[in-house]
């Protein structure tokens, strides 16, 4: 069991939607909240939680970054200190049109940190320039 930092009751570390559905009583308005607020990504950002689809990626100096596998198969690269990621996605609708502040991945890092969800990847230095490296080519 896992403490949930933002209501401080216990749940399991593959909590998500499935979590908030199971209790009635205390989650059931969470999920309402959690959908009026950010919209229709709510409940896929949860999928993404229950699935451990979220992996914080941590070198030694102690620089992190968030990979998220997305229900398309890809693997987005999330930075939750600058609220970026890069799935098309955050460049359309958040970047672009402004109609949204986030995307399902970025919310999922948020959800997956609160509720201590997260996947842990050590890496070295050289290995977090390479993804940072191959994410650059993606794009480019």
């Amino acid at each position: 069991m896992i403490p949930c930092h933002w209501d401080g009751q216990q749940y399991p570390a593959s909590s998500g939607r499935r979590a908030l559905e199971r209790d009635q009583k205390g989650f059931s308005g969470h999920l309402t909240g959690l959908k009026f607020i950010f919209g229709p990504c709510a409940v896929p950002a949860l999928d993404l939680v229950d699935q451990r689809s979220v992996t914080r990626v941590r070198s030694p100096s102690g620089r992190t970054l968030y990979q998220v596998l997305g229900s398309s198969g890809k693997l987005y690269t999330c930075y939750s200190s600058c609220h970026f990621c890069t799935c098309p996605a955050f460049g359309f609708s958040v970047l672009q049109k402004s109609e949204s502040l986030l995307c399902k991945h970025i919310l999922a890092v948020y959800l997956s940190q609160a509720m201590g969800a997260c996947q842990e990847l050590a890496v070295s230095e050289e290995q977090l320039t390479n993804i940072l490296l191959a994410e650059e080519e993606d794009e480019g």
